[in-house]
């Protein structure tokens, strides 16, 4: 794996665009993305997930990360979302992060993050839980990022001006 390759990695709140704002800019720039595993990995569970599923989840971003670095010819991937979102549900939902994930936030850290703001109006899905705590979780994602002594940008705005924002912020990083 090429530990030259950078990570922009597109974070937030349910319903802030996460998926589609990470596609477009992997789109624009021409650069390979990372879905995001636990919303494939949620959509087949038959029962409330449990720590063991938020390890499962853990391992699954990280594998289909590995497995875009190293096959990327680009010199940086975006990521739509991060394992830092398991530590948020883990904690939120189940009381506890599993040690693991606890464990990769200082040794798998990504270069950029762009926290994506809850100014989008709230979209329906069955995989989305808290409507009504959209402040609370944006505040939560600040503290993390923090917490990590994360190099990251809140990314505001409607339609194109959202894009173009992500794309100004992601231009200011690479120096261009």
């Amino acid at each position: 794996m090429n530990k030259l390759i950078k990570k922009i990695a597109i974070v937030g709140p349910e319903s802030t665009g996460k998926s589609t704002m990470s596609q477009l800019l992997a789109k624009h720039y021409g650069v390979s993305w990372v879905p995001e595993y636990a919303r494939y990995y949620c959509e087949n569970l038959t029962a409330p997930y449990t720590l063991q599923d938020e390890v499962n989840m853990y391992y699954g971003q990280v594998a289909l990360e590995d497995a875009i670095l190293t096959i990327t010819e680009s010199d940086f991937i975006i990521c739509d979302t991060t394992f830092v979102t398991v530590k948020i549900w883990s904690d939120e939902m189940l009381g506890e992060t599993p040690q693991i994930v606890l464990d990769a936030l200082q040794k798998r850290p990504y270069d950029l993050y762009l926290l994506m703001d809850i100014d989008l109006p709230w979209q329906d899905d069955p995989l989305r839980d808290f409507p009504n705590q959209r402040e609370y979780f944006m505040e939560v994602w600040h503290k993390e990022l923090n917490a990590l002594d994360a190099n990251y940008r809140v990314i505001s705005g409607l339609g194109t001006l959202r894009v173009e924002h992500a794309i100004r912020a992601i231009n200011e990083f690479l120096g261009r």
